[in-house]
């Protein structure tokens, strides 16, 4: 089974334009509300997909009614832990004629002491019968990096291994704290690390003790990176263009399915290395794929003919055995 842990959810508000013009009114068809966030997302790739999942998450107010709502009528096996603030919501304008989507992203509440203890006393619990936890998202105030980096070792200790997808000190914190995985974009990787370039950036959070880098770089692929093995570049040959703003979730599906079937991931090994060509393929093409889709958290029937097409290379000279 596989946990995914979305610490500040949202309720996920799409709407579709022919073209958007900043400044003027639009018509557009009735808009698409889903139980949101990028753990919730993860967790719809990974059921569609066929992999046993459990999404956790808060819910609370009016708005978290309406995610718990459509969470139930999703039928993605889920527990919510109740909150006193209102569920954050998303909004996302897809233009469809620049193949362009812009997002408004409310920063969500506070989260009070006993509320993270129980959000934390949930995830420990569940994780007991998961083969891998994905906690993804920001983070709400009240729930910081140190208390991320605290999660991320008691499970890790447990022998549960967690991937993690967030920005900034918290990222900093889950490698710091042994995640098996970590996945930053472009931006995230020089903003957290302060590496003048990317490569740096991958570097700085092995060192920290990540297990495995995987780099979403937008139109240049990904690239996976451990720190002993030769970094792995894959990239589609041609670009596509949809709604975004799913496609790095859709990456951590495979990351976590991925962790989850094979314990030897990280291994200097050639089975090691076997596994991540194929994480490498698969990430690209889901998180392609999931850019043709109008909502996040799905898949393009195309996925498995994408990801064909993905070219691999190596992204690195081979790094010196320690």
């Amino acid at each position: 089974m596989i946990l995914t842990v979305t610490p500040n959810p949202a309720l996920d508000l799409t709407w579709h334009v022919d073209r958007l013009l900043p400044g003027e009114t639009h018509r557009v068809d009735a808009g698409a509300t889903r139980a949101g966030g990028k753990g919730l997302n993860v967790a719809r790739v990974l059921h569609a997909q066929g992999h046993d999942v459990i999404a956790l998450a808060t819910s609370g107010g009016g708005v978290g009614a309406e995610f718990a709502a459509e969470l139930v009528a999703s039928g993605i096996p889920h527990r919510l832990v109740p909150v006193a603030a209102p569920t954050r919501r998303s909004i996302a304008i897809v233009d469809e004629a620049a193949g362009e989507t812009s997002v408004l992203n409310e920063h969500g509440d506070a989260i009070s002491p006993d509320e993270l203890a129980a959000l934390m006393a949930n995830v420990v619990e569940l994780a007991h019968d998961a083969d891998a936890v994905a906690i993804c998202g920001s983070l709400p105030p009240g729930f910081g990096p140190d208390q991320l980096g605290e999660l991320v070792c008691i499970l890790t200790v447990a022998g549960t291994p967690v991937i993690v997808d967030t920005s900034g000190p918290a990222m900093l914190a889950a490698a710091r704290a042994g995640a098996i995985a970590v996945k930053p974009n472009a931006e995230e990787l020089l903003a957290a690390t302060g590496a003048a370039d990317t490569a740096a950036g991958i570097a700085a959070l092995l060192e920290l003790g990540a297990g495995i880098v995987v780099a979403s770089l937008g139109a240049e692929g990904l690239v996976v990176a451990t720190a002993d093995a030769s970094d792995i570049r894959a990239r589609l040959p041609r670009a596509l263009h949809g709604n975004a703003t799913g496609a790095g979730d859709a990456a951590v599906a495979a990351i976590a399915a991925a962790v989850a079937e094979t314990p030897g991931l990280t291994a200097n090994t050639p089975d090691g290395e076997s596994a991540r060509i194929r994480l490498a393929r698969r990430a690209t093409a889901w998180s392609a794929s999931a850019v043709l889709m109008p909502l996040a958290g799905e898949l393009s029937p195309e996925h498995d003919g994408l990801e064909r097409e993905v070219v691999v290379s190596p992204a690195s000279e081979p790094k010196e055995s320690a």
